[in-house]
């Protein structure tokens, strides 16, 4: 049985007594859902501050990038080792990281190797583009992904997929469902190709793109999606309570 996650991506907003604020405003609510595996993804610059105040609770933190060296010079850059002490998780291969800074497949195939080596959780992100999408090339571009994002990594229970398809970010153009879901369940033959069924059956793959209290449930109602990699709506805590709220409600049905 997979345990259902939701990830709040905050991306490049909120200040560090913003981000106090907002936890403050849905740490109570939130550590009293039930299962259901909750991280916050701030800034850089509020994870220390948010991680002291997630002490105690459920609530699990994590990162929004890393580089692939443990150090060196590399300006303006966070390598695995300075997030091993502050977080759990790291989000890998975003859409907005692969599209508005160039990171290739290759590129985040070493991130992922780099997080695993120092012991973070990677949320591996997936996902094509616009014009992927209309030429029906979907499967193809996730195949690649996939295969070289983990190319010569053994099973890794640990590791998290997100299926965010580029043109749903940020765009208020989700995905269907059940187009999601035939997504994801894509995924997971090429996850038990590259591996095998069993694992594949027990990793955990995400939906990333415009999701909100309003249409949670029209994706983590679908047996294959496993919950979701919210990004604007986890800015507003009562709004990312309740996706919490009605995923945990959801998947605590009999399928």
């Amino acid at each position: 049985m997979r345990i259902p996650l939701i990830a709040g991506n905050w991306k490049m907003n909120t200040t560090v007594a913003e981000a106090t604020e907002l936890v403050h405003d849905m740490l109570e609510k939130l550590d009293k859902i039930e299962g259901v595996d909750r991280i916050l993804c701030p800034p850089f610059i509020s994870l220390a501050v948010v991680g002291e105040l997630l002490k105690g609770s459920s609530i699990k933190l994590g990162a929004q990038n890393m580089h692939f060296e443990a150090k060196g010079a590399y300006t303006g850059e966070i390598s695995p080792l300075m997030l091993t002490s502050l977080c759990e998780f790291i989000i890998l291969g975003h859409s907005e990281r692969r599209w508005y800074f160039g990171e290739t497949d290759e590129i985040v195939s070493k991130k992922v190797k780099a997080a695993l080596s120092s012991g973070l959780k990677p949320i591996l992100c997936v996902g094509e583009r616009p014009e992927e999408n209309e030429a029906g090339r979907t499967e193809e571009v996730v195949s690649k992904q996939i295969n070289c994002g983990l190319s010569g990594i053994a099973s890794c229970p640990d590791i998290v997929i997100a299926y965010e398809p580029i043109w749903a970010i940020g765009t208020g153009r989700a995905a269907s469902g059940e187009g999601a879901a035939a997504t994801i369940k894509f995924i997971r033959t090429c996850l038990a190709s590259l591996w095998n069924k069993d694992i594949a059956q027990g990793l955990r793959i995400l939906y990333g793109g415009s999701v909100t209290s309003n249409n949670i449930t029209e994706f983590v109602s679908q047996p294959e999606i496993d919950g979701a990699l919210v990004g604007g709506a986890s800015l507003k805590a009562e709004e990312f309570v309740s996706i919490v709220s009605q995923t945990a409600a959801i998947k605590r049905q009999p399928v």
